[in-house]
């Protein structure tokens, strides 16, 4: 089934400077700038009068989910660029305490659960990584970037054959904002 035409649209802020240039899409905030491809989708982007309107023609059901999937990573965008994302992890250990270092784009974790060789868990994009005590802290303007960092932390202290009701050692994400 075809649908003949579907649009969404909302207003852009006005400290917010949005750009699009073929199909890609260039958000500049108070905070940075971030730029994303929407290239090889049939969505039509046009800005008018701080007002981005986003719209489809002629596509099948299934394409119409593009619609809202599209206007999330825009206002994600624009939140970047105006407030920023923070996860907050919490290192979580019994007898062995580990540490955990920033290195070369790298996040180090020494030491976890008596392991000699370390562990490494890779800083994806622009993310700011700061360690505070027991909590690593995760910044940036996308939130693709922070968040898939913040998971590469997580699972690099995944322990296998391990009874997980014993040992809960690790890194766990506890707070977003």
């Amino acid at each position: 089934m075809k649908i003949p035409y579907a649009k969404r649209e909302f207003k852009v802020p006005e400290n917010v400077k949005l750009t699009i240039e073929n199909q890609t899409i260039e958000v500049t905030g108070p905070l940075g700038s971030l730029k994303k491809s929407f290239e090889g989708t049939p969505l039509h982007f046009e800005l008018s009068e701080n007002t981005l309107k986003i719209e489809l023609r002629n596509v099948k059901k299934r394409e119409l989910s593009l619609l809202g999937t599209a206007e999330a990573h825009v206002k994600n965008m624009i939140k970047g660029v105006t407030q920023g994302f923070t996860y907050r992890l919490k290192m979580v250990y019994a007898h062995f305490p580990m540490n955990v270092k920033v290195e070369n784009g790298f996040v180090k974790i020494e030491n976890f659960i008596g392991e000699r060789s370390p562990r490494y868990a890779k800083i994806v994009g622009q993310v700011n990584v700061k360690v505070e005590g027991d909590d690593v802290i995760v910044s940036g303007l996308d939130k693709e970037a922070v968040g898939q960092t913040a998971a590469n932390i997580q699972r690099a202290t995944k322990i296998k054959d391990y009874d997980p009701r014993v040992f809960s050692d690790g890194i766990f994400v506890y707070s977003k904002s």
